[in-house]
C-alpha cells in the first residue's frame, strides 16, 4: 500500500462553520454519514507499559506506528484492526476485520485465537502484544464531518466533540461513559496521494492557521 500525504490543522469552531460551506459546495460528503453529514468514530488504542506509542508521539519522532480497533456510529457488526505508520507527513494504513467476540477476547487479554486466524495484521499485532507487551489503553471518540474529491484522491476530515473513555475494557460498551479530552478542539485533517490540487489548497487555508502534530490520542491520554 501506497504512503499518502497526511496534515493536520487545530481549528476552532468558527473555522469548522468558514470550511463546512466551502468544502460543502464542491465537495462530495463521504456515504457513510449521517443525516447531519457525519458520522461517529469509537477507537480502542493499543500501548506498552511504558507508554511506547504515546512518548514518540508527544517526542515528535519521524517515524512511528499505532495500533486501533475501530468501529463506526456504534455498528457492532464492522469493526476494523488498523496499524497506522506515520513518515513525517506521510502516512501508510493496513486494515482487517474483526468479529465482536474476537474484540471481546482481545480486550479481556485472550489471545490464543489470533495466530488461527492465518491473518498478517492479527499476527503481528499478536506478536507485538506477546514480545512488547502492547496492550488495549485508551478509548477514544469523536464526530468526524468527511468530504471527498476524486482529484488527488483526497479526503478531508474535520473531527471535533473529542471524548475519552477512561475504562478500555468498556470498548464495546454503548452506554460508555465518556469525558470531553479536548474541550473547544477540533482537528481538520487533510489527506491526498501524489499532489492536492490548487482549488482545494484554496479551500482549506485558513490563513494563520498553520499544519500541526495534533494526536486525539495524546490529548485523551490527559486523564490517564
Amino acid at each position: 500500500m501506497k504512503l499518502r500525504h497526511e496534515y493536520k490543522f487545530p481549528i476552532s469552531e468558527t473555522d469548522i462553520q468558514v470550511l463546512r460551506m466551502r468544502l460543502g459546495a464542491v465537495l462530495q460528503r463521504d456515504k457513510y454519514t449521517m443525516a447531519d453529514g457525519r458520522y461517529r468514530v469509537r477507537s480502542l488504542y493499543f500501548d506498552n507499559l511504558y507508554d511506547k506509542a504515546l512518548l514518540e508521539k508527544l517526542d515528535g519522532l519521524q517515524y512511528r506506528e499505532k495500533f486501533r480497533i475501530r468501529l463506526y456510529n456504534g455498528d457492532h457488526s464492522f469493526i476494523m484492526l488498523e496499524k497506522k505508520s506515520k513518515y513525517n507527513n506521510l502516512s501508510r494504513k493496513l486494515q482487517t476485520r474483526l468479529r465482536y467476540d474476537e474484540v471481546a477476547q482481545l480486550i479481556e487479554g485472550h489471545t490464543d485465537w489470533m495466530p488461527l486466524r492465518g491473518d498478517p495484521l492479527i499476527n503481528e499485532l499478536h506478536a507485538r502484544m506477546k514480545n512488547d507487551l502492547l496492550r488495549p489503553q485508551t478509548v477514544v471518540e469523536y464526530l468526524r464531518e468527511p468530504f471527498t474529491y476524486p482529484a488527488g484522491n483526497v479526503r478531508i476530515t474535520i473531527d471535533s466533540d473529542i471524548r475519552t473513555g477512561i475504562l478500555s475494557k468498556a470498548f464495546l460498551d454503548p452506554d460508555l461513559t465518556l469525558l470531553e479530552a479536548a474541550p473547544g478542539e477540533a482537528v481538520l485533517e487533510v489527506k491526498y496521494d501524489e499532489y492536492l490540487p490548487d482549488l482545494i489548497r484554496g479551500l482549506v487555508n485558513l490563513g494563520t492557521r498553520r499544519a500541526s502534530s495534533f494526536s486525539k490520542y495524546a490529548v485523551s491520554r490527559r486523564f490517564g
